[in-house]
């Protein structure tokens, strides 16, 4: 588990985008589609690496709501019905500091598949 805790999760005025603080100083702007498309949920993670999906036709959806689970993550309601996984703060942080990896891989296995954004 990270030593940092999160001090602010605040869901932007245009649903967009989720702004994760913590308390080492450390702040993330995730957009709604990288959350989704990067969901700890089993539909997306599979139960196991080789059973992870690449998602696409996500470039619009939105966050409806969040929702605290226990004190150590948040569950996240998407525009296109998608609502299981917890974002834990583990997530948040290690997401954070490798958010241009973890997108650039995502763009280049939707390039391979022949998906959209």
């Amino acid at each position: 588990m990270t030593q940092a805790w999160p001090t602010e999760i605040r869901l932007r005025k245009d649903k967009r985008n989720l702004l994760v603080a913590f308390d080492d100083g450390s702040s993330y702007d995730f957009t709604a589609e990288f959350l989704r498309v990067t969901s700890p949920s089993a539909e997306v993670q599979g139960h196991s690496p080789s059973e992870r999906k690449t998602i696409g036709g996500k470039r619009d959806v939105e966050i409806m709501k969040v929702e605290p689970v226990g004190n150590y993550a948040v569950r996240l309601y998407f525009t296109d019905l998608h609502d299981s996984g917890y974002f834990t703060w583990d997530y948040f942080k290690n997401s954070g500091e490798r958010l241009d990896e973890i997108w650039n891989d995502y763009l280049q296995a939707l390039e391979k598949l022949g998906l959209a954004r």
